[in-house]
């Protein structure tokens, strides 16, 4: 069976595991005290970035459009294929891993370098688009973006707790079921549900918030500080519910692999166990942000505009970075490695004895990476994800209050910062 997890702990760090923890929370709080001694006002919530016509005209041209949505709908097809013609085992199909890695773990990759570029790609969009109306119905009031919460929690639970998430026709009955709700949500709402429905398209405009390239106001692309895009993203409650999803799973997917969590649930039902396991740990990150968020209240804001998710809407762009480094650290060995099995077995997609790219019988090469740069990479990761968190959450805080109360302001929401550093090194270093 495909395992759907990163790819073991990391046990061999280059210092101990303590001194890991220690230096990282402390590299947070000395960039909060840093930002609020020399940072008093804000520079991203109205920065602007440098036009790109050329890249404009370029990605805007009919026919760059034409062959990202013929690309996205040969990758819908393949994957499709594959998953319910091709070989029933998980170890002889590259459906799970496609959806698993190439897809779920590639959109940050992607949305990081190239922007908004799935929801031009995306063959949802595309197939929901052929299907011509005159009139859609609006969105239901207060909606926001919870059908893409809902969704990426069945993804999640899926990949987390269902023991047969890697064979290849549960992947099949996962993906048509998921392509025909969405589809047929967009034909009755139009294209405006795909920006708050379909998971895949609102987690990757929502990393895609971070990247060098973005839309700015005239529609054009530009070129941007990325904390700067961060800035932008809408403070819908919804968002919040997405991003404490996301940093929840995966500190349960970390947990899950501990061998104290193993002793204790290994004579109790899997699937019940772990569904609870994993909304106690969303349930818990949730709870620990929207109370370092709220807290901030005690302190007078300036009159400035908060959205509807209120102050926790106000900060939860800064949760980004920290889910980036969160996934960057859990799945870098798991891409790395089970990422090569998409490219050898797709020679053979559909199991017919075929040779296409000439990879029959080629192994996945685990030597290339050391685990040394795998512990580096991993820890990296989650400091750098948390830093640009706290320089995210302290510019925004630098608009809301009073110079003057700007520090006091922010300290649970440093302390939540900590927490989630030291955290997310224990987790991916646990073996």
């Amino acid at each position: 069976m495909l395992p759907l997890h990163g790819i073991g702990g990391r046990g061999d760090l280059p210092v101990p595991l303590w001194l890991a923890i220690y230096s990282a929370g402390a590299a947070v709080a000395v960039s909060f005290f840093a930002l609020a001694a020399f940072w008093s006002r804000p520079r991203f919530e109205r920065a602007m970035g440098r036009p790109l016509e050329v890249l404009t005209r370029i990605v805007d041209h009919p026919a760059t459009r034409v062959v990202l949505k013929l690309a996205g709908l040969a990758a819908l097809a393949l994957l499709l294929g594959a998953a319910w013609l091709g070989k029933p085992e998980p170890s002889l199909n590259p459906a799970p891993t496609w959806l698993y890695i190439w897809i779920w773990v590639g959109i940050i990759p992607l949305s990081l370098l190239c922007g908004p570029i799935w929801r031009l790609a995306n063959p949802l969009r595309t197939v929901a688009g052929l299907v011509r109306r005159t009139a859609y119905r609006p969105l239901p009031h207060g909606i926001a973006y919870w059908p893409a919460v809902a969704g990426l929690a069945g993804f999640l639970w899926l990949e987390l707790v269902y023991p047969e998430g890697s064979d290849p026709r549960v992947v099949a009955i996962f993906t048509t079921t998921y392509a025909v709700l969405n589809v047929a949500a967009g034909i009755v709402y139009g294209p405006s549900w795909f920006a708050i429905g379909d998971s895949f398209e609102v987690y990757a405009e929502t990393l895609g918030r971070l990247s060098p390239l973005g839309r700015g106001a005239s529609g054009r692309l530009e070129l941007r500080n990325p904390l700067a895009g961060l800035a932008t993203m809408p403070q819908q409650p919804g968002i919040v519910g997405l991003l404490c999803l996301l940093l929840g799973s995966t500190a349960f997917d970390g947990i899950s692999r501990w061998s104290v969590w193993t002793r204790l649930t290994g004579g109790l039902g899997h699937i019940p166990v772990y569904t609870l396991g994993l909304i106690a740990a969303v349930a818990i990150v949730t709870a620990l942000f929207l109370l370092a968020a709220r807290a901030t209240g005690a302190a007078q804001i300036r009159p400035a505009a908060i959205g509807p998710a209120g102050l926790p809407g106000a900060f939860v762009h800064s949760l980004v970075p920290i889910a980036i480094g969160y996934a960057v650290a859990h799945y870098f060995s798991f891409a790395m490695f089970q990422g090569q099995e998409g490219w050898l077995l797709a020679t053979d997609p559909f199991g017919r004895g075929w040779n296409l790219l000439g990879t029959s019988g080629t192994r996945i090469d685990y030597a290339f990476l050391g685990t040394g740069l795998i512990a580096g990479v991993q820890i990296g990761a989650i400091v750098l994800g948390h830093v640009l968190g706290v320089v995210s959450a302290h510019d925004r805080a630098a608009e809301l209050f009073r110079r003057r109360q700007l520090r006091r302001a922010q300290y649970p929401m440093l302390a939540a910062m900590v927490a989630f550093t030291a955290g997310g090194i224990a987790l991916v270093t646990a073996s």
